[in-house]
């Protein structure tokens, strides 16, 4: 399983600190058994709150492993700025989707389906089930 290509997670938020801390908890709650290629893409460069297209197709290139890359986003423009990129065609890897799921709990499911070798179609599904996530 070692050789198998995984596919990539990119965590997009408008704080650099919230990207981060989600990538930590997903990945520390994915075990300790494969690592699977995870990367936030937080803030503006200059380390402001925003997003940024360049931080954004950074973190996609430093995960592409060719198994394809999904893109979880917390609010508005980050997800305006994925989907300029996806439209863009030749800034983000090929096979790279925006995926549809609320933000930590999806992320969390991403990581650790994308874990299990699994595909970039079950890692999408994984994320996007964690709508149906009850609390009470």
């Amino acid at each position: 399983m070692s050789d198998k290509k995984l596919v990539g997670i990119v965590l997009v938020s408008h704080s650099a600190e919230v990207a981060a801390s989600v990538a930590e908890l997903a990945k520390g709650l994915a075990g300790g058994g494969t690592q699977v290629p995870v990367a936030a893409a937080g803030g503006t460069e200059g380390g402001g709150f925003g997003t940024s297209a360049e931080l954004i197709a950074g973190a996609a290139a430093a995960v592409d492993q060719g198994a394809g890359i999904a893109v979880l986003t917390d609010l508005g423009s980050a997800v305006l700025t994925v989907k300029a990129l996806l439209a863009e065609g030749d800034e983000l890897p090929e096979g790279t989707r925006l995926v549809d799921a609320p933000f930590v709990e999806g992320a969390v499911a991403a990581v650790v389906t994308a874990a299990t070798g699994a595909d970039l179609a079950a890692v999408e599904a994984a994320a996007a089930e964690a709508y149906d996530y009850r609390k009470v």
